[in-house]
């Protein structure tokens, strides 16, 4: 059983200050009463590795890790018992390759529909840039607190997917080097009345407050990295 929920202090029986998702309805209530707009709607597109194997020990006498996938560069001159079939994206060519070259495209259809069985309305899936199973599955936006929850559970069915497959699944930013990581583009818009107020007739067919908040984006980068960028590995990333 998986559960979404509140966080409640027990003492008061009022929202725990720092439950994620106590915040996140904060901000909600925030924005509606600013006046600015009435909902803010959020569309991510979490990209994903799937690999065939993940090894790894930190011990007294050693510390290693090792990743690996079938269809990596890597192994195109790999020995395996079914032949090796040559197909495979090489580094970074792996940005919407049909089949055979894509060889995960079942697996993510099968990803897909596990989602819209729990209701996740799913838009797009394809194979990312990076070789080695580089995925992305993009979902319908919504507003913060729903989205958020949807992204938790669509994290949670992609994984359990590919493990009932014999797969692992990883959202971490980069791990592997000298090809590209995998990001989570956040499609952001203002709305008030049914209207999107970022539609206009301004640079790029933005209105002057589309283009107020890219510039408050740039301004609180340095906050924001606290959970848009959150390890060591998200700059790893990044450089």
């Amino acid at each position: 059983i998986v559960i979404s929920c509140d966080i409640l202090d027990p003492a008061t029986m009022q929202p725990y200050g720092r439950c994620p998702r106590g915040i996140a309805k904060r901000a909600e209530a925030y924005l509606k009463s600013s006046g600015i707009a009435e909902t803010a709607f959020f569309g991510p597109e979490p990209e994903f590795f799937i690999f065939d194997s993940v090894r790894f020990a930190n011990e007294m006498g050693n510390t290693f890790f090792k990743v690996d996938s079938e269809e990596a560069a890597w192994n195109s001159g790999a020995k395996y018992d079914g032949a090796n079939s040559g197909y495979r994206p090489g580094v970074k060519g792996g940005y919407f390759p049909v089949p055979p070259t894509d060889t995960l495209h079942d697996l993510r259809a099968e990803m897909c529909k596990t989602l819209e069985q729990v209701g996740i309305e799913v838009e797009v899936q394809h194979h990312e840039v990076a070789t080695a199973g580089q995925c992305e599955i993009g979902t319908k936006f919504s507003t913060l607190v729903q989205k958020a929850d949807e992204l938790l559970r669509m994290k949670y069915v992609i994984k359990n997917v590919a493990h009932r497959n014999g797969k692992t699944v990883t959202f971490m930013p980069k791990p592997i080097v000298g090809d590209n990581g995998s990001g989570m583009h956040v499609h952001q818009s203002l709305s008030k009345g049914g209207t999107n107020l970022f539609s206009g007739d301004g640079y790029g067919g933005l209105s002057q407050l589309a283009l107020w908040y890219i510039g408050g984006i740039f301004k609180h980068a340095k906050a924001i990295n606290a959970f848009a960028n959150s390890g060591s590995n998200s700059y790893k990333r990044l450089v």
